[in-house]
């Protein structure tokens, strides 16, 4: 309705809503990274203004309609062979060819050929990560890259406090760009293993729309539309995504999510501003037991489906990110980014608690053996939690472009600042039991059933709090071309992080890491000034190799909504060693990314709850070490102009290498890492009859098996599983159908602290989608 409801105000400024629907194709290129001359004589004034912007585009007269597009939006405007794509998240505008990192980019089109409509289905397409890891209770994203967690950003802002997160759908996004390691020296504080930046597709002056809907075999549906075009106002475009997707899911677990995004930009004299506003409404049912562990694995002998959860168990969150960015091309020499962000998110919520105790234990979630041989599930709690974040990000970026000598610069500095204020309240209510594990049956049927109600004590863990952080950072980094074939990059960040715990209640037995009782209107604050950095350099030996290697140092402060129980911790800190080739060949038609790195972790806040002593039944703040060694490898490969394939693979040992309260899991896996991992995704275009346009896909994911804490007594086991696709599509239309897990393999997402996130079992994805 929304996208009906504006057609016609932007189209009726534009005569491209009346060409015929079989239209002529343009071209549209990668953006290129301006040429700086060398100054020939010192009367040439480095800081002459231009005659005309070089990047800005031709005037919307000029313009004709796109060819088809990717599935969801035709001005794709980072297209071209693998090496020569120009990540954001780089801030410099180098190319993939010539970056010292591992930096993937996962294209939408390759998403939409899976019948992906999540972020967590377009990650399968790159090395070194994957769902899981500490607090993964499925109803918001969390990731590890090469071990360790990653933080999320939309357009190059942060999603703010990472462990109240969302789940990220693919609306307007053109792709998905992922830095391998720790990015701090860019980026400020932010997690260790990598960054996931979401980048969304651009307003186009040429009007198109599209539409396109979902439908899948357990009664799910997911409609997407955009519009895109010129205004009546010269070089002001417009684009309008929606995404609405709802019905029933795997396990009952339905959801709901309604998205707006509109997104203006303005190409003025030698200024572009951008202007987006992302608008959502999402419903979710939490699963924090999924199938519990008993003997050390999930539960067998009951369905796929039996539930351990509470039945009312919900999730709800608004949240609402007003963007604004300002490109000025002062010179050839300087462009000047002015960027601003504010996110704004409720989240209201009741989940069941995440953490499984010993079978003898006395307080937690635990199995119990009753006198009749039966087994129940004792110790279920239910937690009520209301959250509000609020998030400001503002970021002055000027990025220089000079010379030394015969040295080429493209200096990025900047000036960040961001502000989050958070308030978290939370109570934890005490469930009846679970008779019998092998005919699960909650029963609890509302929250006015639960005995006692909610209660916030020693053993019911809870919160009211008011946290701010205020972080500073200036930073700068200097991409070199010391020769045509060899690269440096060099970084370094100056952060100060201010941060502010004020309690609203005193909760009993709550004390700080140093034994300071935390009390009610008694504020707890902490200033931290890390500096991180990174360094590398790449040299393309032939025009077919190019070894690289490097080094990052990283930091995250330890301040969010779960991990201030015992007050405010030191920042989390990271360092990376990291060493790799990329082998290109045909003309980048093949291209062969490898890497081996190192990666280290320290003062890891790990949350805990001690079976024995004074804080039994108490959840309590650690802070641990960890260590990955491990390899990977990519391919990314166009064999024939039908045939295309894409594969990864990724080894990693990761261990914990410091726990002062738990030393008897030194050497343990950390929760969630898998030693191995493999996808592939091979797709094949023919003609059938004389008609072509016809599609068909293969592929397969492999994940090994992962660790619910770091014990190492209960896991999940590992997997492979299958997916197939069939499509046909024309200028304008298209069809496609998906069948993921055709094997109908029972597989786990995810080891949570109780039981496995069950993966969908076999399923049915039949897409129909129109554009012109």
């Amino acid at each position: 309705m929304l996208l009906c409801a504006t057609l016609p105000v932007f189209a009726a400024g534009s005569s491209y809503a009346e060409e015929p629907t079989t239209l002529p194709p343009v071209q549209v290129e990668a953006p290129q990274t301006r040429a700086t001359p060398k100054q020939t004589s010192a009367s040439t004034p480095s800081t002459r203004r231009r005659a005309a912007r070089t990047t800005k585009p031709p005037k919307p007269n000029t313009q004709t309609a796109a060819a088809p597009d990717d599935g969801n939006g035709p001005n794709n405007n980072n297209s071209g062979p693998p090496l020569q794509q120009v990540p954001g998240l780089g801030k410099t505008g180098t190319k993939l060819a010539d970056l010292p990192a591992s930096v993937q980019i996962v294209p939408r089109q390759v998403v939409t050929e899976q019948g992906g409509t999540l972020l967590r289905d377009a990650i399968w397409n790159a090395s070194g990560i994957n769902s899981g890891g500490q607090d993964s209770l499925g109803y918001f994203d969390h990731f590890l890259i090469r071990g360790l967690n990653a933080q999320v950003y939309t357009d190059g802002f942060s999603d703010g406090d990472q462990l109240g997160g969302l789940v990220h759908s693919l609306n307007g996004v053109r792709q998905i760009e992922i830095l391998e390691g720790p990015g701090s020296a860019l980026f400020g504080s932010g997690p260790p293993g990598g960054t996931i930046n979401i980048v969304h597709y651009d307003p186009s002056p040429v009007f198109h729309w599209g539409t396109s809907t979902q439908v899948n075999s357990f009664g799910g549906v997911t409609n997407s539309n955009y519009v895109t075009g010129p205004t009546t106002i010269g070089g002001l475009n417009y684009r309008i995504d929606t995404t609405i997707t709802g019905g029933d899911a795997f396990r009952d677990l339905n959801s709901k999510d309604y998205e707006f995004r509109p997104a203006f930009s303005w190409h003025v004299d030698d200024h572009t501003f951008t202007f987006a506003i992302d608008a959502r409404h999402i419903e979710q049912t939490p699963d924090s037991y999924g199938l519990i562990y008993l003997g050390g694995q999930p539960i067998t002998g009951v369905p796929d489906t039996a539930k351990y959860s509470t039945p009312f168990a919900f999730a709800k969150q608004d949240d609402i990110r007003p963007t604004f960015t300002d490109q000025w091309d002062v010179t050839n020499f300087l462009t000047i980014n002015n960027r601003f962000s504010y996110t704004h998110r409720d989240i209201d919520a009741m989940r069941n608690n995440d953490s499984m105790t010993a079978p003898n234990s006395t307080s937690g979630t635990r199995l119990v053996t009753n006198p009749d041989g039966t087994i129940s599930l004792d110790g279920r709690q239910l937690r009520a939690q209301n959250d509000s974040d609020n998030f400001f990000d503002y970021q002055f970026e000027p990025v220089w472009k000079f010379y030394t000598g015969g040295i080429h610069h493209t200096l990025l500095t900047g000036f960040e600042y961001q502000r989050q204020i958070m308030d978290t309240n939370r109570v934890t209510a005490n469930l009846p039991n679970i008779a019998n594990i092998f005919a699960p049956a909650p029963p609890e049927t509302s929250p006015n059933s639960i005995p006692g109600g909610f209660l916030c004590g020693k053993s019911n863990s809870c919160d009211n709090d008011h946290l701010v952080a205020n972080y500073y950072g200036v930073y700068a980094t200097d991409q070199m071309d010391l020769t045509d074939k060899w690269k440096l990059r060099v970084g370094v960040r100056q952060d100060r992080y201010d941060t502010d715990l004020n309690p609203l209640i005193s909760v009993p037995g709550a004390f700080t890491l140093t034994n300071v009782p935390i009390l009610a209107g008694v504020p707890l604050t902490r200033s931290d000034t890390p500096v991180s950095w990174n360094v590398g350099t790449l040299y393309h030996l032939t025009n077919w190799m190019a070894p690289y290697i490097g080094a990052s140092q990283s930091y995250l402060a330890n301040f969010n909504s779960e991990n201030v129980q015992n007050g405010i911790g030191a920042p989390e800190s990271a360092r990376q060693y990291e060493a790799g080739v990329r082998f290109t060949f045909l003309n980048e038609r093949i291209v062969l990314n490898t890497a081996v790195f190192n990666v280290s972790r320290d003062n890891v806040a790990t949350l805990f709850t001690p079976s024995t002593g004074p804080n039994a039944g108490v959840q309590l703040v650690t802070f641990d070490s960890q260590l990955t060694n491990g390899e990977e490898v990519s391919l990314i490969a166009k064999v024939t102009d039908q045939w295309s394939i894409l594969a990864n693979a990724t080894h990693q040992e990761a261990v914990v290498t410091d726990a002062p309260n738990a030393p008897t899991t030194l050497g343990d896996r950390p929760q969630g890492v898998p030693a191995n991992m493999a996808n592939i995704w091979s797709t094949y275009k023919f003609s059938l009859g004389g008609i072509s346009g016809f599609q068909a896909g293969i592929g397969a994911n492999y994940r090994d098996r992962t660790w619910s804490d770091t014990t190492n007594v209960n896991s999940v086991p590992g997997f492979v599983i299958g997916n197939l696709m069939a499509g046909w599509e024309n200028a304008n239309w298209g069809v496609s159908l998906n069948v993921k897990n055709f094997t109908n393999k029972l597989y786990f997402v995810a080891a949570n602290g109780a039981g496995g996130f069950v993966g969908e079992g076999l399923g049915a994805y039949l897409t129909v989608k129109y554009h012109q």
